[in-house]
């Protein structure tokens, strides 16, 4: 097309600058949506997996398998029904596992979940598979009684409240942040993690001991007031042992993460009635595979949004060409043919869907940002929204492919613009 028909075409734009800019939106609102939704489907799959670290067996007492990873992995809402010390220490005798690690689950930090347990956490578990905890400032949480009142932030934690190694603070009980505070029994910080891109990454650690002697003291000063006898380390008694959950992981040949250890300790912990027993990974993919049958319902919605941006891509040329025969009817006496005519239009729409295409690009990586960094607040999922460079380039040749289409119908009717008719003079 020649260098003067891009002219026409500028002009025509500048002209009707409001119509452009608000279709224009429009298809980047579609873009936008859909490249959001590509990316998600991708980058929430991974965040999903990373949590689950190098575990292969979570026990709880939740009411199904899928509740007690949310709530044991990913901190959706504190588990409901504990189990006993005495139940996890008969548990981890079994030779089948490599390590087995107690938490407990309920308490809170200005809004950021409490996970208690004991040091073997920060040195036995990986939050992401092949990836060992690391300390962004201090150190972990010391063994035996001096490691009693010491906590560890996550990253976004630390982050969140502002809090850095030497502060003292206390626990909020339940995870309400108007709960009563834990004033008795005030801990250190002594280490803030690097960011895991975990759900993790929310938790406060703090020793499993603490948190027993903390709620003891709660219940004994309910029972007996004043002349409660303040609980210590030495005469916890085993009902103030609680757990919410045991971190499992079976014995594996060295470099493999898979072993007959891991299907027969499940099977045999799942004939315990008292127990729930999971497989984190499998949840997550059944997870997956229960949202992906929306996800597909969503991305049809996606496209249809983005073929509607079309219709008014249409709608806004059509509209226009009755104010417009006049002009295209001149182009043709100054030696125009109809074919030009529809080139012009065709291009016009093509035009309107590619600035349409790239303003959407645009809302996709600053919005996407604002929504990566809600969902990591709320949810502790850690997305990075990184699409598939050729779902990008379906995406923007597919607008630009449905703008050309949309540019069709005005097109036909500036080709059949009669050239005699539209010339007559005015009135």
């Amino acid at each position: 097309m020649a260098l003067s028909d891009m002219k026409i075409v500028a002009r025509s734009l500048r002209h009707r600058s409001f119509s452009t800019a608000t279709t224009a939106i429009m298809v980047a609102v579609a873009v936008a949506l859909l490249l959001t939704l590509l990316a998600l489907r991708e980058s929430a799959a991974r965040a999903f997996l990373r949590g689950t670290g190098n575990m292969h067996i979570l026990v709880c007492a939740d009411d199904s398998p899928l509740s007690g990873v949310l709530n044991s992995i990913f901190y959706a809402r504190a588990p409901r029904r504990p189990l006993t010390w005495a139940l996890y220490e008969k548990l981890s005798a079994d030779p089948r596992l490599a390590w087995s690690i107690p938490v407990q689950h309920g308490d809170s930090f200005r809004g950021f979940p409490t996970i208690a347990s004991t040091p073997e956490l920060f040195t036995k578990f990986e939050p992401v598979d092949g990836e060992a905890w690391q300390f962004a400032q201090g150190r972990g949480l010391s063994s035996g009684e001096s490691g009693i009142w010491e906590i560890v932030l996550g990253a976004d934690a630390a982050r969140g409240t502002g809090i850095r190694v030497g502060d003292t603070i206390v626990i909020t009980h339940g995870t309400d942040k108007n709960g009563h505070q834990h004033d008795d029994h005030p801990f250190t910080v002594v280490g803030v993690l690097k960011p895991t891109g975990s759900p993790h990454d929310r938790a406060v650690f703090m020793s499993l001991m603490a948190t027993w002697i903390m709620h003891a003291d709660d219940a004994r000063h309910a029972e007996s007031g004043p002349a409660a006898v303040e609980p210590t380390e030495a005469n916890l008694k085993e009902s103030e042992k609680l757990i919410t959950g045991i971190y499992m992981r079976a014995r594996t040949r060295e470099g493999s993460d898979a072993g007959p250890a891991i299907g027969m300790a499940y099977s045999d912990l799942r004939k315990d009635v008292r127990l729930t027993v999971a497989r984190p990974s499998d949840e997550v993919t059944n997870l997956l595979r229960i949202v992906g049958n929306v996800d597909r319902i969503v991305l049809v919605i996606a496209w249809v949004v983005l073929a509607s941006s079309a219709v008014s891509v249409m709608l806004a040329l059509y509209n226009s060409m009755e104010q417009r025969r006049r002009q295209i009817a001149v182009l043709r006496v100054l030696g125009a043919t109809p074919m030009r005519i529809a080139g012009l239009v065709i291009t016009e729409s093509a035009i309107v869907g590619l600035i349409g295409a790239a303003a959407g690009l645009l809302l996709f990586v600053l919005g996407g940002f604002v929504a990566v960094g809600i969902v990591q607040s709320e949810l502790g999922l850690v997305l990075r929204l990184q699409p598939d460079p050729r779902d990008v380039v379906i995406v923007i040749l597919g607008t630009l492919g449905l703008s050309m289409l949309a540019g069709l119908i005005p097109a036909v009717i500036g080709y059949r613009t009669d050239v005699v008719r539209q010339l007559r003079p005015l009135g």
